[in-house]
């Protein structure tokens, strides 16, 4: 099993930065995808960045320019940056891991584990 603990949010002016981290533990980290997701009330569930094993990044349209996605191999950590805050910006921002489906059932584990969300909020 893999948990998910993430850290980094808060209250930050708009045009502010913040930095989020989603430590994981488990097994056989380096094979997964890592992602950041966000919710604002009353919205769906979106993707807002992704890494995966090999490196390749993903980005919301939204995100483009302003956040950046990384990850600590040795750490089992990942990082989302955010630069250049708007209070479109503010919701509910959720780590995601997600293992290749092979894998997963190799080792009969759920292939999908999301973290708790950390709020951030963007003041205008």
């Amino acid at each position: 099993q893999v948990q998910l603990v993430e850290s980094g949010g808060g209250l930050v002016q708009s045009g502010g930065s913040l930095r989020l981290s989603c430590a994981a533990s488990g097994r056989v980290l380096d094979l997964t995808t890592m992602a950041w997701y966000r919710q604002a009330p009353g919205s769906q569930r979106e993707l807002v960045a992704s890494i995966a094993s090999g490196g390749t990044t993903k980005y919301a349209d939204s995100a483009k320019g302003r956040f950046a996605i990384s990850r600590d191999f040795t750490k089992n950590t990942s990082y989302l940056e955010m630069n250049s805050l708007k209070p479109e910006d503010t919701a509910v921002y959720i780590c995601n891991v997600e293992y290749p489906f092979h894998v997963a059932q190799d080792m009969r584990i759920p292939y999908e584990y999301w973290g708790q969300g950390t709020q951030v909020t963007v003041s205008s």
